[in-house]
């Protein structure tokens, strides 16, 4: 079985279809920025870009990823960070840091499809994330921030 992650075909040998996408990713390809929250989408620690969409990858089999998946890894380098990764720096979102890689990735999905995002955008969009440090109104700014880097706003 192969896969196409972070711009690059990887293949997962003759791993079981019905592997949740995350434990692939984790466990197969050493990508651990993409962690476990829950185990049933409902934390937004596991979210991956599958074709540019945030999806959870805890509820996504392997067997059923027909597109290209982006992890946090693959969504920046620290020479030149997405605009969402430059503005979580600049507004200090992070605490303990943990839901920190889904949040970014939510926060990107959200702005590569609405580059100008109302405050009902993004807490529509980031509802389904959650933080226990609540750092949201930090999350918010840091959005705001990334919307005025990529031209919105």
């Amino acid at each position: 079985m192969k896969l196409i992650v972070n711009g690059q075909e990887r293949d997962l040998g003759d791993a079981d279809p019905q592997m949740p996408l995350l434990w692939a990713l984790r466990d197969m390809l050493g990508l651990t920025g993409t962690k476990y929250g829950c185990g049933v989408a409902q934390c937004g620690a596991c979210t991956v870009h599958l074709d540019g969409m945030a999806v959870r990858a805890c509820q996504i089999r392997i067997g059923d990823v027909a597109g290209d998946i982006t992890t946090i890894e693959g969504l920046g380098t620290p020479a030149d960070p997405h605009p969402v990764q430059a503005a979580w720096i600049e507004e200090q979102v992070a605490q303990c840091g943990y839901c920190q890689s889904g949040q970014i990735m939510s926060a990107a999905a959200l702005l590569a499809l609405n580059d100008d995002p109302t405050d009902e955008d993004i807490d529509r969009a980031m509802s389904a994330n959650l933080c226990r440090c609540a750092t949201y109104p930090r999350i918010r700014a840091a959005i705001r921030r990334a919307a005025l880097g990529m031209g919105g706003v």
